[in-house]
């Protein structure tokens, strides 16, 4: 299968949307797409296979630190390496963008997930209590993206 990664403007909010729809129970709307797509230093990237829209991630970066606010991977395209492939790829973007800090939260239910950035380096900094509609805990990762400037284990 022939896999590319690209970033995607505003015009690709619906796209996005869908795409998020199949992925989250909690999805969110073409209009937030849109909103956050105009927002200071947020990019979207989409993963396609075949030409087919199967992943997302979109960062927010505020100076030499950023925030995953959400990833993405339909679900008949998991267990396929492509949640890392997109997860590297919005890094190495922060990277050339001088980012030294990326932040998410994940729910402690989504195991899965926990995996994947466990695999990528991030560790546990955090926990925030009742995070999601659902009443669900978030762990709060964080990984160093820059030799430099990581702290002591």
């Amino acid at each position: 299968m022939s896999v590319t990664i690209e970033r995607a403007g505003t015009d690709a909010a619906g796209e996005l949307a869908a795409l998020h729809a199949v992925c989250f129970a909690a999805a969110w709307s073409e209009r937030e797409f849109a909103s956050l797509l105009q927002t200071a230093g947020v990019t979207a990237l989409i993963l396609r296979g075949d030409g087919e829209a199967r992943g997302l991630v979109v960062v927010r970066q505020a100076l030499d630190e950023a925030e995953i606010l959400t990833i993405g991977i339909a679900p008949h395209a998991r267990v396929s390496g492509r949640g890392g492939q997109l997860l590297a790829a919005a890094q190495d973007g922060l990277m050339q963008a001088g980012c030294g800090r990326v932040f998410l939260e994940v729910s402690v239910a989504n195991t899965a997930a926990q995996k994947l950035y466990a695999r990528a380096g991030y560790r546990q900094v955090g926990l925030r209590k009742a995070y999601y509609a659902d009443g669900t805990d978030a762990l709060v990762l964080e990984k160093w993206l820059r030799e430099d400037g990581q702290t002591p284990a």
